[in-house]
């Protein structure tokens, strides 16, 4: 009988030691909240980097492709996979959430999620981090040469693509429209559609303009330029009134020739992408991580045009008081780029 209660004893000890490891573990795994904390890595295991873009014929799924092989070429510990998504916002709730570590998306939408705004409303991720601003996004508004459309205020009661409802190009039509003094979207017929849907539509001339948000050159603007189509400015007034509104507007010119049928540099805003993270990840990690990119960057660039001729030192500037995270700040300060 006493062997008996002795093993007794010791069962009723291993299980309770048990299930104190079980709830240990359990504390450790991601969260579904946005102060979610990384589970610890043990030593040797590759930490896996799932990297969100945009959808898988835009230009961004093809940046964040070229981004995620050099890591895992240049980083032993790195398992990185990027992925198709419904872009900005979306990888955005995805990396507060903890279900991706690392993204991209404009300054504007990264600037409204760290500080709970516009779409992230009552859901503000406190601990974003900044790892680099990459190249600007220019606003590009396109129009049919029988529109009559010359300026932002012309698309009233025209027929106009402005994106899906929330997104990030809906956004920038609404700020813009708004701010040229339309009420947006009742001012305009307003069609929902993607931008290669709004490419065909402006050939066929179903529609009379679209506004596209892309690294210039882009596909769907090069298409519509072949059509009857051309490209109509945004004013320096507009844009400055743009910037005392938002912190995160910049001036930019598409040079002349960058699409056919383009004789004449156009004017207009332009936003930074800015490359992104949770403010949990190793600090060590990302500054590797920040390091491959820069040393990389002209092998990057020739595989990605948006990504040719970026440099270190514009990776700190136009993104919108976004702030960076420790591991970027210490290469940044190891290149000089900051002191």
């Amino acid at each position: 009988m006493q062997h008996l209660s002795t093993w007794k004893r010791i069962l009723t000890v291993t299980l309770a030691a048990a299930l104190m490891i079980g709830a240990l573990s359990g504390c450790g795994g991601a969260k579904k909240d946005a102060g979610a904390k990384a589970a610890p890595v043990a030593a040797g295991a590759k930490v896996k980097i799932n990297f969100p873009t945009a959808s898988a014929s835009g230009a961004l799924y093809a940046v964040g492709a070229a981004i995620t092989n050099n890591w895992n070429k240049t980083i032993p510990t790195v398992n990185a996979s990027s992925q198709a998504s419904a872009g900005g916002i979306a990888n955005l709730n995805m990396v507060s959430e903890g279900e991706a570590q690392v993204s991209i998306a404009i300054s504007s939408n990264v600037y409204q999620c760290l500080n709970g705004t516009d779409s992230f409303k009552g859901h503000a991720y406190k601990d974003l981090k900044a790892i680099a601003g990459l190249y600007m996004n220019p606003n590009q508004v396109v129009v049919t040469d029988k529109s009559g459309i010359k300026t932002l205020v012309d698309v009233k009661g025209k027929h106009f693509a402005v994106a899906s409802a929330g997104s990030s190009v809906y956004n920038e039509c609404a700020a813009h429209f708004t701010t040229a003094g339309l009420k947006f979207p009742d001012d305009m017929k307003a069609e929902y559609i993607t931008f290669t849907d709004a490419a065909d539509m402006l050939q066929n001339g179903s529609i009379d303009g679209a506004w596209i948000m892309s690294g210039a050159p882009a596909s769907a603007v090069a298409q519509a330029l072949t059509a009857k189509c051309h490209l109509i400015g945004i004013s320096d007034d507009l844009i400055a009134k743009l910037q005392a509104k938002y912190p995160w507007y910049a001036k930019y010119t598409i040079p002349a020739g960058t699409y056919p049928n383009q004789d004449q540099p156009v004017n207009t805003s332009a936003i930074k992408m800015v490359m992104f993270c949770r403010g949990d990840l190793n600090e060590d990690l990302v500054y590797k991580m920040t390091k491959a990119f820069w040393e990389n960057i002209d092998q990057l660039g020739k595989s990605q045009k948006n990504l040719k001729g970026l440099k270190p030192a514009d990776a700190v500037k136009d993104i919108a008081n976004v702030p960076l995270h420790p591991g970027a700040i210490k290469y940044y300060k190891e290149i000089g780029v900051l002191k």
